[in-house]
């Protein structure tokens, strides 16, 4: 399996404990993700440390003041990053001023494009907003809507070309509209991921999430799908590699 969106520098195990864990799991592959420079540093040094670790590096945008677009391009030119983000807008916290926020995200679509790599999408409550911007700057870019969470635009997605990336929070029962949406995205554009430290799986909800947990996602996935495991694990492998590239 493979965890497409995780936080190693935000957990608290050792990186090699949450790598090794993960393996005797079954996940063969981790993106972590950077979300400011130093977590993005750490993302990259990681990538460089475990074989089957990779990064994405980006400015996340509760931290869009801080971007800083000249380290952010040194990043993006390592070999083991496979990604551009996350990005993108989020009016829930609105820890950014939200031209700050649109401004970032600008900015990451511009790196994506000269680095041709993917871009990877944070939303909450700007669905409107990030659909509008990427829709009008991101056309011909491998975009990844992570946590997938906008349900209600699945068929917009869809046309877009867009990959879909379901976090454990598809597990849980209140979420019958993004469990649907899990069922219905296009397996060829299909991933899971685990967003850990956040957002673990049902049964282990209250605990900080881990990449070995992204197993426990992915066999609710194939079940929404009526899909087993193994052919599931099959598609999110082929899914992965054409988006990332690896």
């Amino acid at each position: 399996m493979i965890d497409s969106h995780t936080h190693l520098a935000l957990c608290t195990e050792p990186d090699a404990a949450l790598v090794e864990a993960a393996r005797a799991a079954g996940v063969e592959r981790i993106v972590t993700v950077g979300t400011d420079a130093q977590s993005c540093a750490q993302a990259l040094a990681a990538a460089e440390a475990f074989d089957g670790v990779y990064a994405a590096i980006g400015c996340h945008p509760n931290n869009a003041e801080l971007l800083d677009e000249d380290q952010l391009r040194r990043d993006a030119a390592h070999p083991r990053c496979v990604a551009i983000g996350e990005t993108g807008l989020d009016y829930y916290r609105d820890r950014s001023p939200r031209d700050a926020q649109r401004r970032a995200f600008e900015f990451h679509i511009e790196l994506a494009r000269e680095v041709d790599k993917p871009l990877v999408i944070h939303t909450r409550d700007a669905a409107t907003d990030t659909l509008t911007l990427l829709h009008s700057q991101a056309a011909g870019l491998r975009v990844v809507l992570h946590c997938f969470s906008m349900p209600e635009h699945l068929a917009q997605c869809i046309d877009a070309g867009w990959w879909f990336s379901f976090a454990g929070n598809v597990t849980y029962p209140k979420n019958v509209a993004i469990a649907a949406a899990a069922a219905l995205a296009p397996i060829e554009r299909l991933l899971v991921e685990t967003d850990a430290p956040y957002l673990a799986p049902q049964s282990r909800r209250g605990r900080p999430n881990e990449p070995a947990a992204v197993v426990e996602t992915a066999t609710f996935v194939a079940a929404q799908r009526g899909l087993t495991y193994e052919d599931l694990e099959t598609a999110i492998h082929a899914s992965a590699t054409s988006v990332f590239r690896w």
